[in-house]
């Protein structure tokens, strides 16, 4: 899911977050988001949902469905 690597990253990083601090507001490990930063794992249908809210913005964009 190369499109919601590139797009947590670029959401966490304008608004300066810190990994660590994204995963603990998400309450997953830090691990897990350097690998969907890193696209060595993909998230869960839950996770993307999770990361979507925490984000404000929609499943599909973080999925590259929409812009």
């Amino acid at each position: 899911m190369k499109a919601f690597s590139e797009r947590l990253m670029e959401l966490r990083k304008e608004r300066g977050l810190s990994q660590a601090t994204v995963a603990k507001d998400l309450g997953v490990s830090l691990g897990i988001v350097c690998y969907w930063e890193t696209n060595k794992s993909d998230p869960t249908a839950s996770n993307i949902a999770k990361v979507a809210r925490y984000f404000n913005v929609s499943a599909d964009y973080l999925l590259g469905l929409s812009d």
